[in-house]
């Protein structure tokens, strides 16, 4: 990619902490140093600037001196991505969203909240559900996570499977564009067949065509009552049959997620955990959630996905009989990819194949490990399809850039699109996977992605860089 040529003067550095406040404009190593970086594998780059703008107003200043002088802007919100979207690659300026964190209004009788992009997600979450509302898009770092990097991942969690992904729940944006204009999207109601979508278009755009400032979601009642079970199984291929199974059978769960046994060792071990027997027979378990508001309705349900999972050879269900073993055991499924990284496996895939073509998805990623000596565990959305994917080479810390990784993925990507699948399910491009989406995608579908880019951003200055060049 050719590099954008720009300056940052001294004049426009004053102008910045002008428009900010001298405590919110940062040029120091540390802070440059500490927003280099995201969970993005081990991957660092430091930007000139960080700016902490209190208001859209604020972003819309800072973003038309950038227009002016052609200068690289990476929206930020919590850090918490993992393809790369914060990035600041190209150095420039940081815009980090973190002071525009208040929930601003709860629609009890319409069932919507509006927020600023700062909220993070768990705290959105349980604000809400103290009025018994639910907001149920979930992802692992959800207490870390802020809702606006959400919204610019389209990110999904162990409850899409029943509920949806965050865009099934967003009814309209404000954003500041890169020309500095700050828009409404939508309207703020459940249908809107009122021209072009253009909220659904900034949903899961990555950053790249416009900094959100506040959200408008819909929310629904919080369900009562859930219940959760532990199926181990000694064969990793038979538990992701298994997956599919449940739904033929006509059972959706409010989560369904596969732990691979090598994951669930590590992270057992890290947080010292007992609640789940690891034993060297078992090669995968799955986490099955149902939820609603009648109790005999679920233990029925639950029963009845009991008896699929028997035809597949499961072993012995654990039952989590109270809040705290329940708790307990997504602490086990939401550690784990903080946990792998931290043993060295630190690339981390995010493909998505239909749920039913699982088992040939990992025999295929299995195979892939021994032809090129990698290491491997696999976790995650079985019920959606979507699985992470962590690997962990010798001597190799990051995928990008890396010719050796590049083939590696490349045939992992090509596989997953064999079997009708695609590259991310919730993850996102961002800059570590923009050279495999000539897998997924012909030329002309990417100029088409280009030509929208360049509508909204037409000297290119808001992530660039990242989906495409």
């Amino acid at each position: 990619m050719k590099a954008q040529q720009f300056n940052i003067t001294a004049e426009i550095l004053e102008s910045f902490k002008n428009i900010v406040g001298k405590d919110q404009f940062f040029v120091d190593d540390e802070s440059l140093t500490q927003y280099a970086h995201d969970e993005t594998e081990t991957l660092s780059f430091k930007p000139h600037v960080v700016l902490k703008p209190g208001s859209a107003g604020e972003i819309s200043e800072i973003l038309k001196i950038c227009n002016e002088f052609h200068i690289p802007v990476t929206p930020r919100g919590a850090g918490t991505g993992l393809s790369g979207g914060a990035l600041p690659h190209l150095g420039g300026v940081v815009i980090s969203t973190e002071k525009l964190n208040k929930i601003l209004d709860i629609d009890e009788r319409n069932l919507q909240v509006t927020t600023e992009p700062g909220v993070i997600t768990e705290v959105l979450q349980s604000t809400v559900a103290e009025k018994g509302l639910f907001y149920p898009p979930d992802p692992a770092s959800k207490g870390s996570c802020f809702i606006g990097g959400n919204i610019s991942e389209n990110s999904g969690g162990p409850r899409a499977v029943k509920y949806g992904v965050v865009k099934d729940y967003v009814l309209n944006l404000e954003v500041v564009l890169p020309t500095g204009e700050i828009i409404w999207t939508g309207a703020n109601v459940l249908k809107n067949a009122t021209g072009y979508n253009i909220t659904q278009l900034i949903v899961g755009s990555e950053g790249t065509l416009g900094i959100v400032t506040k959200i408008v979601l819909r929310l629904i009642p919080l369900p009562k009552y859930d219940l959760l079970i532990l199926a181990p199984f000694a064969s990793l291929e038979k538990a992701c049959e298994a997956v599919s199974a449940i739904f033929r059978a006509g059972y959706t769960p409010s989560a369904l997620e596969l732990m691979e046994i090598d994951a669930l060792k590590i992270v057992s071990n890290m947080v010292d955990s007992h609640s789940v027997p690891v034993n060297d027979d078992i090669e995968a378990h799955l986490l099955i959630e149902v939820d609603g508001n009648d109790t005999e309705v679920l233990f029925k349900e639950m029963e009845q996905i009991a008896a699929v999972l028997e035809q597949y050879e499961a072993g012995e269900l654990l039952f989590a009989e109270d809040a705290q073993q329940k708790e307990e055991l997504w602490k086990l499924r939401r550690k784990v990819a903080e946990y792998v990284k931290m043993v060295g496996y630190t690339i981390e895939e995010d493909a998505v194949v239909p749920r039913a073509e699982l088992p040939r998805l990992i025999k295929g990623l299995k195979a892939l490990g021994r032809q090129y000596a990698f290491d491997v565990v696999a976790y995650g959305h079985a019920g959606d399809g979507n699985l992470h994917i962590r690997i962990k080479k010798e001597s190799v810390a990051d995928s990008y850039q890396n010719p050796e990784m590049d083939k590696i993925i490349r045939e992992l990507f090509l596989l997953v699109k064999d079997l009708g699948g695609t590259i991310s399910g919730e993850h996102g491009i961002g800059l570590i996977q923009k050279g495999f989406m000539d897998i997924v995608f012909e030329e002309r579908q990417l100029q088409i992605m280009r030509d929208i880019k360049k509508v909204f951003d037409p000297h290119g200055i808001l992530n660039r860089g990242k989906i495409f060049d």
